[in-house]
C-alpha cells in the first residue's frame, strides 16, 4: 500500500488509463474473474475483505496490468516492425 500511496496522482492517472481497448477490456475480463463474474444488474453484489487480501488482489491486478503493458508493447513494436517490412524501399 504504501507503493501506491508513494506515487504521484499524475503517474496513478496515467498507470489508470490503458492505450488501448483491448487491454482496458483485458484487464475488466481480469479483475471480474478474481472478484466473481456475477451480472451487477441481477445481483446486489457487495464485497467484503481485509486490509492483506486487498493487498493480495491489488497486487495482482498490478502484476496483471504490468503483463498486458509488455504485451501491448510488443504487440505494438510488431506492428511497427511490420509496417516497416512492407514500406516500399526509397533508393
Amino acid at each position: 500500500m504504501q507503493y501506491v500511496h508513494g506515487m504521484s496522482p499524475e503517474t496513478i492517472a496515467q498507470l489508470s488509463n490503458p492505450a488501448s481497448t483491448e487491454v482496458q477490456q483485458m484487464m475488466e475480463h481480469n479483475i471480474i474473474g478474481l472478484l466473481g463474474g456475477l451480472p451487477s444488474q441481477h445481483f446486489d453484489v457487495e464485497i467484503t475483505t481485509n486490509r492483506e487480501n486487498l493487498g493480495r488482489l491489488l497486487a495482482s491486478a498490478m502484476m496483471s496490468g504490468y503483463f498486458l503493458r509488455g504485451a501491448e508493447q510488443r504487440m505494438a513494436f510488431e506492428d511497427s516492425l511490420m509496417s516497416a517490412e512492407s514500406a516500399p524501399e526509397i533508393e
